[in-house]
């Protein structure tokens, strides 16, 4: 079976496309959302094998929602709107499909045959989560685990990050969480603008750096304003330097 989740802030629009998919012999609903951040949290837990993402919906829209997948699990993605420009966006970012408000149940149908044939190819939805990414502003806002919840934390509260294997450790000030992402597609979302790799398994928040003191070989000691002391690489010496400029 395929199994589905759906997110619609409306809730007409997200029960008659529960019915139209629970109507399909080979398709399930396994979840609903009515805003963002409940779509990314059963998209989360349940591992949908399509997402339906309303694109404007609270908290975060579909859009913002694909942008925070992680690309290796992530669904097939069809979004449904109401504008015709987001429409466009859903073509650029490699969606499956897109179905445009109001849809009549042929639109639908020609839909649910592009998932079929994108699943019966062994496709996922990482190539719409990496443009996306690209093509939206940069992230502002990260979805970290909270006991068996998501939420959201600001970007500007991480003070910086340390690579686990498959693993990120997010570091603020107050706590620290745990993503099973790579660090290189966590920089790529939080757009690398902001942080910076000072050793191969780690990047700091160049806004929490208080100042830098030299040790020795060309390593350094990276003082945050919040007390936390970690050690710089000369081998990415010369790129936080720039970046700080000196």
């Amino acid at each position: 079976m395929i199994r589905a989740v759906i997110a619609d802030d409306e809730a007409p629009a997200r029960e008659k496309l529960e019915r139209w998919v629970a109507e399909q012999p080979d398709m399930t609903v396994v979840g609903s959302a009515e805003n963002g951040l409940s779509a990314a949290q059963c998209i989360e837990q349940l591992r949908p094998d399509v997402a339906f993402l309303d694109v404007q919906m609270p908290t975060l829209s579909g859009l913002q929602v694909a942008a925070q997948l992680e690309p290796s699990s992530a669904p097939l993605i069809v979004f449904v709107t109401a504008f015709d420009e987001h429409a466009v966006k859903a073509f650029d970012l490699n969606a499956v499909d897109y179905l445009l408000k109001p849809y009549d149940l042929d639109r639908f149908a020609r839909t649910m045959q592009r998932v079929r044939e994108r699943l019966n190819a062994q496709e996922s939805g990482a190539t719409a989560v990496a443009i996306g990414r690209a093509r939206a502003p940069s992230c502002e806002r990260l979805l970290v685990p909270d006991g068996e919840r998501l939420k959201l934390i600001d970007a500007a509260s991480i003070e910086w990050l340390e690579a686990d294997d498959n693993y990120v450790h997010v570091h603020t000030a107050s706590r620290n969480y745990l993503l099973r992402r790579t660090l290189q597609d966590l920089l790529s979302q939080l757009g690398e603008q902001r942080f910076v790799r000072i050793h191969r398994s780690t990047a700091v928040n160049l806004g929490s750096v208080a100042s830098l003191a030299p040790l020795f070989k060309g390593d350094y000691e990276i003082h945050l304003h919040s007390g936390r002391v970690l050690r710089l690489s000369r081998r990415y010496r010369v790129a936080i330097f720039a970046r700080m400029g000196q």
